[in-house]
């Protein structure tokens, strides 16, 4: 008999499961094509040169990029110490850890405008030194990342704990320090999950819109972000505005589609 890595779609489930499958895709797909059936493809280009379109994509993507990487640097730290971690004190982490994946983001904007404001707890001081956190561009990227890393946490901790501890205790037996476990056998290990968690936060950030405008405000060049754009546009410029939606579902598509062929790619490679 001769294994294969390959299966055609659905391959032994019940039949039935298609329709409701079927109607799940349709419901989360339909409103897409909707946008692209109406989208004014002749006059895409020019929608899309125009000042405030350019600047709120510019932005988009550079504060992105930059919460993503934040993200890498302490959320993954993070998440491999929850995953190798138990007990009261991780659980309480873990659960505060995660909030700010079910707050509404208006709540999020606030708690951070009430923490790092101009009048708030830790703003106030940053004001007197002269260190405006609130309404800057540097509040876009707090918000991208308070919203957006607990994705990154969530992927890498699960990832981490569903595969054991066999890989770093065979690797500690022969003599390997933690630091080179970890660099050796432990990221490699999680390649695939690293690389899906951050592309759910990029996506996440990239489609921020309630705690950027709470934390950061609306304006041009400065804060106000390819979703907050596109909210300003609905009503005065709906041709501009679904030009710009495709390109915000174009760029997470691609997001996704990438980090997919990546982890694919990955996992073909360990298996024999």
């Amino acid at each position: 008999m001769t294994l294969t890595t390959s299966a055609r779609l659905g391959d032994g489930l019940p039949r039935w499961l298609f329709v409701p499958a079927a109607l799940a895709t349709l419901f989360l797909t339909v409103p897409l094509l909707g946008i692209a059936a109406r989208v004014p493809w002749a006059e895409v280009p020019a929608l899309l040169s125009t000042p405030s379109s350019v600047d709120a994509l510019a932005l988009s993507l550079l504060t992105c990029v930059v919460a993503t990487l934040i993200a890498l640097a302490i959320g993954l730290p993070l998440a491999l110490v929850l995953a190798r971690s138990d007990g009261r004190l991780a659980g309480v982490v873990r659960t505060l850890v995660t909030i700010p994946m079910v707050l509404p983001p208006v709540v999020s904007g606030l708690a951070l405008l009430i923490t790092f404001g101009r009048r708030g707890v830790l703003g106030a001081p940053l004001s007197v030194l002269g260190i405006e956190v609130g309404f800057s561009t540097v509040a876009v990227v707090m918000a991208q990342v308070f919203v957006a890393m607990p994705f990154l946490v969530t992927a890498v901790e699960g990832a981490l704990r569903s595969s054991g501890s066999g890989f770093e205790g065979a690797a500690a037996s022969l003599g390997a320090s933690p630091s080179y476990t970890l660099r050796r056998v432990t990221l490699p290990l999680l390649a695939p999950s690293i690389a899906s968690g951050s592309a759910l936060t990029f996506a996440r950030a990239l489609g921020e819109f309630g705690a950027t405008i709470t934390f950061a405000g609306s304006l041009q060049g400065v804060t106000r972000t390819l979703p907050l754009e596109i909210y300003l546009l609905r009503e005065l410029d709906t041709d501009a505005a679904l030009a710009l939606a495709l390109v915000l579902i174009v760029v997470a598509a691609l997001t996704v589609a990438v980090t997919g062929w990546f982890s694919r790619r990955t996992v073909r490679r360990r298996v024999p």
